[in-house]
């Protein structure tokens, strides 16, 4: 069976999702405070880390790291409101990037998104590192089971 990265059509697919959600959430006033300016490789470290994921290369965990996907969270104080709002914006960039539409996929999708947006949410709150998720490698998704 293809991986999540794979079904999605590879590191290309991912950074148009990646560049159409960036150009989203800079535009977005709910957004904006979380992202304040444009970085020159946050497409580049979105898109590696989605690969990864996704089962693609490791490039995310060898050249950025998880702690650092940590610190830049702290301390944001991040909303249910603005957490809704970044899944949804994501939602409608993938479906903008043209990626595949099967039922499957999109909920390993949306679990996926479900899943790092409460992460980074927690970890905006949390005062000491007891209080982050204890996550601390890139989760790797798979495909849902089948019913």
């Amino acid at each position: 069976m293809k991986t999540l990265f794979e079904h999605a059509g590879g590191d290309a697919a991912l950074h148009r999702v990646e560049e159409l959600f960036y150009e989203k959430v800079l535009a977005d006033d709910l957004l904006r405070r979380l992202f304040t300016e444009r970085k020159p490789r946050h497409v580049d470290h979105l898109t590696w880390f989605t690969a990864e994921s996704f089962g693609g290369p490791d490039r995310f965990s060898r050249g950025v790291g998880f702690r650092h996907l940590i610190d830049v969270h702290r301390h944001l104080h991040i909303t249910d409101e603005e957490r809704e709002r970044f899944v949804a914006l994501y939602l409608e960039a993938i479906d903008e990037a043209g990626l595949p539409a099967d039922a499957r996929f999109r909920q390993a999708i949306r679990e996926h998104l479900d899943f790092g947006a409460t992460v980074a949410q927690q970890n905006s709150w949390a005062k000491s590192e007891a209080e982050l998720h204890p996550i601390r490698d890139v989760p790797q998704w798979t495909w849902p089971k089948e019913e």
